[in-house]
This record gives structure tokens, sequence and C-alpha cells, in this order.
């Protein structure tokens, strides 16, 4: 992969809090891309979120994403 492409790209990860989403957000941000996280409480304990410490690499929401008010920023 070309860390160049990525270097200040933003993006969205939704269930970042689970096994999937917690190695997309380590790779995103290990290529430099600005990420957010959008999710709800880690699903397990222990969990690949709170042992990777994902969310000091990543802008984390924990909310539930049927929120359509909370999701809209309002």
């Amino acid at each position: 992969m070309d860390k160049v492409f990525w270097t200040g790209k933003k993006g969205f990860v939704t269930g970042h809090t689970g096994f999937k989403g917690s190695w997309l957000c380590l790779w995103l941000a290990s290529m430099g891309a600005e990420v957010t996280g959008y999710a709800l409480k880690p699903p397990t304990n222990p969990n690949l979120y709170e042992l990777g410490q994902i969310g000091s690499m990543v802008r984390s929401v924990i909310a539930d994403i049927r929120d359509k008010d909370l999701l809209a920023g309002r």
C-alpha cells in the first residue's frame, strides 16, 4: 500500500470498537489517515479497541448509528 495516498485523508469507520473495525482503524492511522470511529461500546472484555488503545489514535464517538440526530451533529 502507498502510505502517501492515505496521509492526511479522512476516514469514517463504523463499528470501530469491534475486532475488524479496530484493526481497520489501526491500519488507517498507521498509514497517516485522520480517522473518525463511530460505534457502540466495545462488545467484549477484554477487547482489541481498549488493548490496542484505538481511542488514542482516532476521534472516537461512542453512540448508536441509528440515532440520526446525533449522527447528523444536531
